[in-house]
């Protein structure tokens, strides 16, 4: 992320430098009224990149989370509150695969590894704070809060780790921040963005041992992800 905010300020600055200089050549902008409507919409594609952050009661080996690359699909709704805020409700579903290793629960691999797919339905609410539009450039932060829905969770099935079942929450509720940059097409604006989401809720649903070398020693586990999204409207 810190390489991808470089490279960002980075072709700023240069833009920056471009449409100031005295003897360029004059830019055509497009799209020049869309960002006066007070209500526009679109749709999202991405990537996404899950992990678990455990809290543990007593401190042992550390549980290994192997992440991979999911996607997301979505749809966007923006309301234009002045020239530098909106407000964004941007609901998708997004498909992820994370693989947890128990290193202190046997030599089996099928004791020590469990597979965690998940699929959520993630409802964002998000402030975007923009800066001065720059020809066909606008770079932005983003800041909100989110709740979803983990239709695998296995919360409610009767199996528990003592039969190779991991079970998770139905629901989650995080926090996001990112940042991105409103490029103005032709025809359409494209809005690729970088955000990191953070739970905040304990989303763990503990086996029904007590002493489970599973769950037992785990005091939290939150999920916290990177979205990279391209945005068309």
């Amino acid at each position: 992320m810190g390489r991808l905010l470089i490279i960002l300020i980075a072709l700023v600055s240069f833009y920056n430098a471009q449409a100031q200089w005295p003897f360029g050549k004059e830019k055509i902008r497009n799209l020049d009224n869309f960002d006066k409507s007070r209500l526009s919409w679109g749709y999202t594609l991405g990537f996404n990149s899950y992990d678990f952050d455990f809290d543990y009661n007593n401190q042992t080996e550390d549980i290994i989370v192997e992440k991979s690359v999911g996607f997301n699909v979505g749809l966007l709704g923006n309301l234009r509150l002045n020239d530098y805020l909106d407000l964004r409700l941007e609901p998708m579903v997004a498909f992820s695969s994370r693989n947890l290793i128990f290193p202190f629960a046997g030599e089996d691999d099928q004791d020590r590894l469990r597979e965690v797919k998940s699929t959520y339905v993630h409802i964002p609410l998000l402030l975007k704070v923009s800066t001065k539009r720059l020809n066909n450039w606008k770079p932005f932060i983003v800041g909100g809060l989110s709740t979803a829905i983990n239709l695998s969770s296995n919360q409610d099935n009767p199996d528990d780790n003592s039969v190779g079942q991991f079970r998770m929450t139905n629901n989650s509720y995080y926090y996001e921040v990112g940042f991105g940059i409103d490029l103005y097409l032709y025809y359409f604006k494209f809005t690729p963005s970088i955000r990191g989401v953070f739970a905040l809720n304990d989303e763990l649903v503990r086996d029904a041992d007590p002493n489970s070398i599973y769950t037992s020693n785990i005091e939290k586990m939150s999920s916290r992800g990177v979205f990279i999204n391209f945005t068309f409207q």
